[in-house]
């Protein structure tokens, strides 16, 4: 009767496995990072927040959260869309323009670079039997033998590029691209992709040092 399980059994524990590889991957990593080491200005105290994207919702979304991050984190954060027009023409001296006259001294840029989708194949052995019991004819005190059972699995990879700008100098004083793993939404992964950013810049001492 327990051979009856078995195989359902063995696809459900490859099922399992592969979905907790795949969680474990869902998440935002740092790539590349790049600091000018000139910069002496210390800590910004008021950043814009920009998402460079065209979908409106998404940017405001974006731009919403990641302003509350930095609040939290002891900075002014002010999202791009209550200080530019939401305009696709908009030149760079009427965009510094309105980033000045909001007071701040900082410009967080985000932009999208790609979506890519990658495959994985694994491979995890697996009882070539059901379950252990008497009279199951697995005979021998080595064992069950095991069976290689291979899995193929998609996921998404989005690399995302932000700079921070030094608003009196028009100069980036930190850049980075990162990797966000199976993104989900961008009201789902904006937290963990903004604590990472926030904690990389507190790092090297352009945000407040923590709370």
């Amino acid at each position: 009767m327990l051979k009856r399980f078995a195989a359902p059994l063995r696809t459900l524990a490859v099922a399992l496995w592969v979905a907790l590889s795949v969680a474990g991957c869902a998440s935002t990593s740092i790539q590349v990072a790049w600091y000018d080491t000139s910069y002496t200005g210390g800590p910004f105290r008021k950043i814009v927040v920009v998402g460079i994207h065209n979908n409106i919702a998404n940017r405001r979304v974006f731009e919403d959260i990641f302003a509350q991050k930095l609040n939290a984190a002891g900075v002014q954060g002010v999202p791009g869309y209550l200080v530019l027009p939401n305009d696709a023409n908009l030149d760079e001296p009427t965009a510094s323009a309105a980033i000045l006259k909001a007071g701040a001294d900082g410009l967080l840029t985000v932009r999208l670079l790609s979506v890519d989708t990658k495959t994985r194949v694994s491979t995890t052995m697996m009882p070539a039997g059901g379950l252990y019991g008497p009279g199951m004819g697995w005979g021998g005190w080595w064992g069950p033998s095991m069976v290689a059972v291979p899995e193929v699995t998609q996921y998404d990879v989005a690399n995302v590029e932000t700079n921070l700008w030094n608003v009196n100098t028009k100069r980036v004083v930190w850049a980075a691209t990162t990797d966000t793993f199976n993104p989900r939404s961008v009201a789902t992964e904006t937290p963990g992709f903004a604590d990472l950013i926030i904690g990389q810049l507190r790092a090297r001492g352009l945000v407040p040092a923590g709370r």
